[in-house]
């Protein structure tokens, strides 16, 4: 197995939420490292099917071993084409949908994804290494008021703007190539000291740009709502607040609307056990909702 082999965030909650029926279809629209996926197969029964997705080739090739089962086919998809992936799977509806909408520890782990402010390789951050466009052709070449925009948007980073005006005089001077080149620029821009480095708002703000994390989060949804059997569930994990506003305003339109129920009131957060023991569900948000 591979070392990236990981503890998937609020597995118990999420299984709870789906409620998994033994004979149920279920889509993981975000597969990762397959940890969510092989909780749920150890539920389902002989005549259960459950179809994982994810855009990151790598990621499927370590889902694939850790998963290996008749009952489980993956699919290289982006959840925006969720619908489009489930049907071509054969899949017309199903009884639930989940999306983990966390940055895969694989890819933040190896450092020539580009992801890490601690990587020495090239900015990347490309979720699909088969896209042309990667951190690099943004911070090296969009406008500074773009580089603010995104900065600000996407990483709610209240400093952009000096961020992105020193990003430009430095790449002026010489192409800006590293991650850990860009970090250096950003925390010296910042000025800051604290637990969190003055990066991690500047390199969030660049990743989702890069992944077009919200548009395809938009779509996905959407998709979601649409696959869903009644009385099928979707369950959402979130950790930045742009992306839970999005799943949170998405549902509670949909109850408005009579399609949807909310299964809880607030989100679930993680155990202070969990958080002790897997840092990454510190900030974790666990949401869902079934169709009427």
């Amino acid at each position: 197995m591979t070392e990236f082999s990981h503890v998937p965030v609020m597995r118990d909650e999420v299984l709870v939420m789906l409620d998994i029926r033994p004979e149920g279809t279920y889509i993981d629209a975000t597969v990762g490292l397959g940890g969510h996926s092989a909780a749920i197969l150890a539920l389902l029964g002989e005549r259960g099917r459950l179809l994982g997705i994810d855009r990151d080739e790598a990621a499927l090739a370590v889902a694939a071993e850790r998963l290996g089962n008749g009952r489980v086919k993956l699919k290289k998809a982006a959840f925006a084409d969720l619908l489009a992936a489930a049907q071509e799977s054969g899949i017309e509806a199903c009884d639930g949908i989940l999306l983990d909408l966390g940055v895969s520890m694989m890819q933040l782990k190896d450092h020539e994804r580009g992801f890490s402010f601690q990587s020495g390789h090239e900015l990347d951050m490309r979720m699909d290494t088969a896209q042309p466009k990667s951190a690099w052709h943004i911070v090296n070449e969009e406008p500074e008021q773009e580089l603010a925009r995104i900065i600000h948007e996407y990483g709610e980073e209240p400093l952009s703007r000096r961020i992105a005006r020193r990003i430009v005089a430095e790449r002026k001077k010489r192409k800006i190539d590293t991650c850990v080149q860009l970090a250096s620029i950003v925390a010296s821009a910042c000025g800051r000291r604290g637990k969190t480095h003055p990066a991690t708002r500047t390199f969030q703000g660049l990743r989702i740009a890069v992944n077009r994390e919200m548009e395809q989060l938009r779509s996905g949804l959407e998709s979601a709502g649409a696959l869903l059997n009644k009385g099928g569930r979707l369950c959402v994990l979130t950790y930045h607040s742009l992306e839970d506003r999005m799943v949170k305003h998405f549902m509670r339109d949909g109850v408005r609307e009579g399609r949807f129920a909310l299964l809880t009131k607030k989100p679930v957060s993680a155990r202070r056990e969990e958080v002790m023991s897997n840092p990454a569900a510190r900030s974790a948000k666990l949401r869902g909702v079934e169709r009427l």
